[in-house]
This record gives C-alpha cells, structure tokens and sequence, in this order.
C-alpha cells in the first residue's frame, strides 16, 4: 500500500464533530477511489461503495426526491447486503458527477443526517461543479484535494524513509552530509522522469523498469485526451487538445509567459479561455498568475490576463515534452532551458500539495521572480535554479524592496543562510522543498 498524507487530513475530517459530508477532487488517476476505499477498510467497521459510472441506475434513487433516510433504505435494500450503520459505516459516492441530483442530496445529509460518513469523489468532479446544472450545496459540504504524490512521498515508497528520517536529525540550517545529498538528488531524478501518479509509482517499485513507465504515462495521456472527446463540450474538443499539446512548448520559452495565439495563430484569449478553464477545473493543469504589486493579500494584485501554465504532474510533463529518461539521469547539457521548466512544474507542485498559495513576480522588464507566496501573514520570495548555480538577481531586487523577512534559494546547492539587513536569504535544496514550512517560521 502506498502511503499517502492524505489520509491524516481524512482522519481529522472522520473525528471533526462538526464534520460534513466530505467532496474529494483531484486529477484523474491521483488514486482518489483507492485511497478512500483504504481509509474506509482500515477506520471503519464497513464500506458502502456506490460507483454512478459502473451503475447508472443508482441514479433513480436520487431524482426521486431528497428524504435520505428513503435514499439509505433503498441503496441497502437494492446494492448491498448490510446495513449503513451510522459511525461504523464509510458512505462512498464515487464518480458522483455522473449523478447532478446526488450532489445535491449531500445537502439533505449534512442537514438530516449529519452524523453518518459520506465520502464524495470523482474523477471529473472540478468540471461538474462549474455546470450551471448542478445545485451545489453550498456551505453543506466540507472539500479536500487530492495531488499526485508529492516528492517525500515519492522517496518513502522506493525505500527511502531512512535518508528522510535521517535528515530530520540535523538542525534545519545545518548542511547535510554528502551521504544524504547525493541520494536525495538521485531521487529528485527519479522523481522527474515518474513522477507522481500512484500506478507509474507502483510500476517503478514492482519493476525498476523505466521503459514501461514511458509506456504507462503514454497511456495516461491518451487516457487524459480521451476525456477530452468524452466529458467536454464538443465545440471545446480541438481546443482543449491544442492547448494540451503546447504546455511543454510554452514552458520551454524563455519567458514561458502562457501566449494564447501560440496555441493556434491569431487566436485571442477570449476563443480559447473557456477551454484553457476546463483543464484547471479538471486538475489537469495549474495556473500562476503574475503579481507587479508584491503587497498582502497577494490575491488582490493578481493579473489574471497575465500567466504560466504548468501541468498536474511532473513525469507526465516530461513525458509529453519527450525528453527521454538517460538525458535526465546522464545530466545531457542538451536540455539545460527545459530543465528549469522541469524545477519549476517540480516547485509549483510542491507548493500546491502544502497548501500555500502562489504567484510569481514581475518588475516591468527588469527583473522576474520564478514564485511568491504567503504563509501566516507574510510573504515569500522563492527562485529556483535546476542546477546548483544560485546567482539571483531578481531575487536580490525583489528583497531589495524590503517586503520580506525571509527568502528562498531553491537549487541542488546544499543547506545555508545567509543573514543581511534586508532578510534572511535561505538556500533550500529541491529536494528539501517538503520543509519549506519550517524554514518560514
């Protein structure tokens, strides 16, 4: 079994006395129905699975009307062969978008039957919530998001919870022992090349066979177009492939500003937005937005006409940019421009699964910083080099406008800090990015 953090959020949820009914988003193929299906085995007395995409008739149950003690009766009389017993039993409603009227009944449960456990989740669920035929009930539901496993993840699954229970040993600032430095960078290569989609990560473990995991993304990816055909709006179907198809090209550009016309020639952003917001919605891609203005609350001074777009996971990026696995592994001088757009999807990533919000800063021409962010009311600068050269400009000037407190350098180069007047200039190596929270207190 693979172990997710997750799973202490969902048991803080299970215990929370004013718990709702639980809706569970996240890309396609996290490993969303696994790892709820694991929390129910091992935190409950039993499971009541329900699957609206592999049982369309369940939907019957749920246009009829809205009285869940009828909609509990007839899911245990039709479907299963126990009893739903409130605390001991898991309620898991997967693929819920398949079923407008059973995302609004969850309303209903909060407000009738708020002690039973209901888990919501789907694969497309981001995208369904938007329609303007769903009912959302709003303020009735508690929301959680799911990742692709993160790094730290990542390296406990291969075997290496040593290396990080080992560096929790040194003081934070300390610089670790080349033992720990050049296994953790040997990892972070991995990690590029398969990145975090939980049945690439269980292939690797089962087979350290890097030829089948380029063949598991490729399916991946054409399992993500296919969605494309299925779940969108047919007038968006070539719009969402062409947008998909230029990520990697975007990111390789020196700017790497997201340009909608070179998505397709001449096109404006008002012919292709729609489809560009369907992509965010369904977790496939990642939005940062560019802030002029670094003041707090950051989200205030967001240009939402000016970004980057990142994808969901860091080894299908990889793959759909076709770099091949050897020219990460080998250090290939071939890719220096598209390996920062690798570090940068690495970060950004990395930023979103500890739940702190970024954007990245731009000073006119003169100077861009690659990430900003805000934790407990201050702000932090973040520039990231993919190698271990650290010189910074744009992060000198920004810390030159005397913002911030603290400062991030993340590269390959080891743990320091450097003390000034301004702020403290932390350097953070990428694959201690997991720590990040730590070094902002």
């Amino acid at each position: 079994m693979l172990k997710r953090t997750i799973t202490d959020n969902l048991l803080k949820w299970k215990d929370n006395k004013k718990r709702k009914p639980l809706i569970l988003t996240g890309v396609r193929q996290c490993g969303k129905t696994y790892i709820i299906q694991e929390f129910g085995k091992t935190f409950f007395d039993s499971v009541a699975y329900f699957n609206f995409e592999k049982n369309p008739e369940l939907n019957s149950i749920f246009e009829y009307n809205y009285d869940v003690e009828r909609i509990l009766s007839e899911l245990e009389n039709i479907f299963l062969k126990n009893k739903i017993i409130v605390g001991s039993t898991l309620v898991i409603l997967d693929e819920i978008q398949m079923c407008p009227k059973a995302i609004t009944s969850l309303k209903y449960f909060c407000e009738n039957k708020r002690e039973l456990h209901i888990i919501a989740a789907g694969s497309l669920l981001g995208v369904a919530l938007k329609s303007d035929e769903i009912a959302f009930p709003v303020g009735k539901v508690d929301r959680l998001k799911m990742y692709p496993m993160s790094f730290r993840e990542f390296v406990i699954a291969d075997g290496g919870e040593k290396y990080l229970d080992g560096i929790e040993k040194y003081d934070i600032y300390d610089a670790l022992p080349e033992a720990y430095t050049m296994q953790m960078e040997k990892y972070l290569k991995l990690y590029y090349i398969i990145g975090g989609m939980p049945e690439v990560v269980q292939t690797w473990i089962d087979t350290h066979d890097l030829s089948l995991i380029d063949e598991l993304q490729d399916s991946i990816l054409q399992d993500y177009s296919g969605d494309f055909s299925k779940h969108a709006p047919i007038n968006q179907i070539p719009k969402l492939n062409m947008i998909w198809d230029s990520i990697p090209k975007q990111l390789a550009k020196d700017n790497n500003k997201f340009v909608f016309s070179h998505v397709k020639e001449g096109a404006r952003s008002k012919e292709l937005e729609d489809a560009l917001e369907w992509l965010v919605d369904a977790g496939l891609i990642y939005r940062l937005e560019c802030v002029e203005k670094p003041e707090l609350p950051l989200s205030a001074f967001a240009d939402a006409t000016y970004f980057k777009v990142y994808m969901a996971d860091i080894g299908l990026l990889r793959r759909k940019a076709n770099v091949y696995y050897r020219t990460i592994l080998d250090g290939s001088e071939g890719y220096i421009r598209f390996k920062g757009a690798l570090a940068e999807n690495y970060v950004l990533s990395e930023l979103n699964i500890l739940n702190l919000p970024s954007w990245f800063w731009r000073s006119g021409n003169s100077a861009e910083l690659d990430f900003i962010t805000e934790y407990q009311g201050e702000m932090y600068p973040i520039e990231v080099k993919s190698a271990d050269n650290t010189r910074a400009k744009s992060l000198q000037q920004f810390i030159s406008r005397d913002t911030t407190k603290k400062a991030f350098k993340c590269s390959l180069k080891n743990v320091g800090i450097n003390e000034n007047d301004k702020a403290d200039l932390i350097s953070l190596p990428l694959y201690l990015l997991y720590k990040l929270k730590d070094y902002m207190c």
